[in-house]
């Protein structure tokens, strides 16, 4: 004699249908509630590593501290660790002024020559990233006025217009700024020592006196 199987009764055969739909409505709920794209890494510049909600086309913050994900490289300046000013693809390194990255690069040949990477701990910023990190040192210095010391409005900021990076780790900022005028590149800021701006003229005329903050920045005062 050969067993079988009896047939599904009509009213298994329906709650097997509803368990499946159940399973595919939830699932797709899931990819529209979290797209793993919008979550980027942020350094708000005071040390101090978290991940948001990418921001919208306006700028919107939002933030989701504590998580772990992979940065973006939309087009708001969040820079993904390891990154070097060789990395075009990063619209922080790739919307930088282009001779300000040819200086750059041809400086970090020569540093590498004596062992030193240039790392890139910001870069291009768009102007909405820049009002939420202003934003941000507004709320931890607690007020505008020491803000001002450490994040420029995105009127005034040189990472907004491209024309400005931050590098690390020291020893790159270091050996930049003893080298730098060679290639035209110059730190800005006495407080800001990863700072490094082109001024052409610094290959022959060594770099400018530099301000103690950005408060003393005349580009500032806009």
């Amino acid at each position: 004699m050969t067993l079988r199987n009896p047939a599904p009764t009509r009213g298994r055969r329906t709650r097997l249908m509803i368990l499946a739909v159940l399973a595919v409505t939830c699932a797709a709920l899931v990819a529209i509630a979290l797209p793993a794209s919008d979550l980027t890494q942020h350094d708000s510049g005071s040390g101090v590593f978290g991940f948001e909600i990418d921001p919208s086309d306006q700028g919107g913050p939002g933030q989701l501290l504590g998580t772990r994900a992979r940065p973006s490289l939309g087009g708001s300046g969040h820079v993904p660790d390891g990154t070097t000013v060789f990395d075009d693809d990063v619209p922080a390194v790739g919307n930088l002024d282009p001779d300000l990255l040819a200086a750059l690069r041809e400086a970090a040949d020569d540093a590498a020559d004596d062992h030193v990477g240039f790392h890139v701990n910001s870069g291009w910023r768009s102007a909405a990233y820049q009002q939420q990190l202003l934003n941000e040192a507004v709320s931890q210095y607690g007020s505008m006025e020491e803000a001002s010391r450490w994040v420029a409005t995105p009127e005034t900021s040189a990472h907004v217009s491209g024309d400005a990076i931050d590098l690390g780790p020291p020893e790159s900022a270091e050996w930049l700024a003893d080298h730098g005028d060679d290639y035209g590149l110059c730190q800005i800021y006495r407080n800001e020592p990863w700072h490094f701006e082109l001024r052409t003229e610094a290959a022959d005329d060594g770099c400018p006196e530099m301000y103690d903050d950005p408060t003393q920045d005349p580009r500032m005062q806009q």
